[in-house]
């Protein structure tokens, strides 16, 4: 039994025996509510007061009753609460509730499901990009980890509904699948899709038959660390310039030059404006776009006109792309 089970036990123990011991004295001596209640509460603690009127023999038989069981009672209860302190129990209660309500005021943050190697390393890009989200984790051994990182969590089975509405999936931005089994990342998936259809879905896949699965169940973009690990050492030995490029602006801290992508989206500012409009005055540059039609623009020319639902990938410093939307039209 857990330290908060018995506390709790001792506590309902504890208020039956006062409960007992109130309702005997009114009953055999026929004293008020708060001299029975009084001389319950002396009794099971021992502090030994003199009685508040004096007994019979009937009354004396229960005290003695009352004696033994509540001080036994009281003993328990006293017991329970010492361990739930000590070992950390009450801490821990008042964590766990304060993450909740950190969790439960997420909006626009990211639930990634799996803390293993490749979750671990997911999170410390999260947590270095000043990205806002929350692990999915059934394994104590992650937990721990999950603790010591000083990361949001919640302890359970990312694939039932009620763990991901726990983890705010309605007001989430997207949801990274990367838990070690196929099968569990397709149900997350699905799960996740059907509780929430505008959600931007990544999951992971080890081999080609899983990735066609999750495509199917609705990820957006499904990934197979293996293929990955291949085709970046393969790029760092033919092309370690690119990489180190690539890297420099999209993983670099500290950067001055980030890479990052841009979506035009209802109300935005930018919809309408030219390209060269868009750019003007910041040190930045549009390297691509993805029209809302689906074709690709690779270095669009500056009289290309951005509209709703385009997406760009721009280039430029931190500052220019922080203020890349926000310039009046």
């Amino acid at each position: 039994m857990g330290a908060s089970r018995r506390v709790l036990l001792g506590l309902l123990l504890l208020l039956a025996i006062i409960a007992i011991g109130v309702a005997g004295y009114r009953l055999i001596e026929g004293w008020s509510l708060f001299d029975s209640l009084y001389m319950t509460i002396t009794t099971i603690t021992t502090v030994g007061f003199q009685e508040v009127h004096p007994l019979d023999t009937p009354g004396r038989v229960f005290t003695i009753f009352l004696v033994v069981g509540g001080v036994g009672g009281a003993l328990y209860a006293l017991t329970a609460i010492i361990a739930f302190v000590i070992e950390g129990q009450f801490g821990l209660t008042l964590g766990r509730r304060r993450m909740r309500s950190r969790i439960a005021q997420l909006k626009g943050h990211f639930i990634l499901c799996g803390y293993g190697r490749v979750g671990e390393e997911i999170a410390r890009h999260f947590k270095e990009e000043g990205i806002s989200f929350v692990v999915i984790d059934a394994h104590p051994e992650c937990i721990s980890r999950l603790e010591a990182a000083g990361h949001l969590y919640i302890q359970g089975d990312a694939t039932r509904d009620d763990i991901l509405k726990a983890a705010g999936i309605g007001e989430a931005r997207g949801l990274v699948s990367a838990v070690g089994a196929d099968v569990d990342n397709t149900y997350i998936t699905l799960s996740a899709r059907g509780l929430n259809p505008r959600l931007f879905i990544e999951a992971r896949a080890s081999n080609q038959e899983a990735e066609d699965k999750l495509r199917r169940a609705g990820a957006d973009r499904v990934v197979s660390p293996t293929n990955i690990g291949g085709r970046r050492m393969a790029m760092l030995a033919l092309r370690p310039a690119v990489v180190d490029f690539i890297d420099t602006v999209t993983l670099g801290r500290g950067r001055e030059m980030q890479l990052e992508d841009v979506d035009i989206t209802p109300g935005s500012r930018l919809s309408g404006r030219t390209v060269r409009e868009a750019r003007r005055g910041g040190d930045m540059n549009i390297l691509a776009m993805w029209k809302k039609d689906g074709r690709f623009i690779a270095s669009p020319p500056d009289d290309t006109v951005l509209e709703q639902g385009d997406r760009l990938v721009v280039i430029g410093s931190p500052r220019a792309l922080a203020a890349l939307d926000e310039r009046p039209s």
